[in-house]
């Protein structure tokens, strides 16, 4: 059965995104500086060859071993989870090819037909809640994995349901002070959860857990 895992940039003080990072203020970085801030969370990825030919930058970029946790970490997923929220600022902010390549399943209460985008993104909209998204997710992704892609109250709905079985951070030295946070609503007893792996970059430290 296909693994789910979670891979995600954090920072320093537990934020997935800062404070202003909101649908309302999509258009306007300079809100709370949340364009700089959250620059500033993924400027480790950004410079990664594997990333860049993912998203069809251009030639260049970095090698070594953050770029081969890039790569691998990209070509192990199946199929994505995400929440409408996160759905609609990607709908605006996303190119034509869509930068996931797999099926996609998005937590909704909005009804609407798959939407395929070129590149082998094809979105499907959900609204029979996680659980059955996660079965979806298992069987199209095959013999790959499944990621829970975002935001923050999605991934925290699958820590409840007890079925994630790896949290990927990237932990970048900033500080928000504010915005959403990832460990937070979760239910008692949490999920457990042991350390797998730490590796040393010059934007970000990445650790790997795995469940206990």
């Amino acid at each position: 059965m296909s693994n789910v895992f979670v891979n995600i940039g954090l920072s320093l003080d537990g934020y997935m995104a800062p404070e202003g990072m909101t649908m309302e203020h999509w258009d306007e970085p300079e809100y709370r500086d949340w364009g700089a801030k959250w620059g500033a969370l993924m400027a480790w990825i950004l410079n990664q060859q594997s990333f860049r030919e993912h998203l069809k930058l251009g030639p260049g970029g970095q090698t070594g071993p953050i770029n081969d946790l890039v790569r691998s970490t990209m070509e192990r997923i199946g199929a994505n989870i995400m929440g409408k929220r996160m759905f609609e600022a990607g709908e605006r902010s996303w190119p034509e090819e869509a930068p996931f390549h797999t099926p996609v399943y998005v937590l909704t209460h909005e009804r609407r037909e798959p939407w395929a985008r070129p590149g082998g993104t094809t979105f499907h909209f959900i609204n029979d809640g996680p659980e059955r998204a996660l079965e979806l997710a298992r069987g199209s992704a095959g013999s790959r994995d499944v990621r829970i892609a975002g935001g923050a109250d999605v991934i925290q709905q699958y820590l409840n349901l007890d079925v994630v079985d790896e949290l990927e951070i990237a932990l970048a030295p900033v500080l928000f002070g504010g915005g959403r946070r990832l460990f937070e609503n979760l239910h008692e007893p949490g999920p457990r959860f042991r350390i797998d792996r730490a590796l040393d970059g010059p934007a970000a430290t990445h650790l790997r857990y795995l469940r206990q």
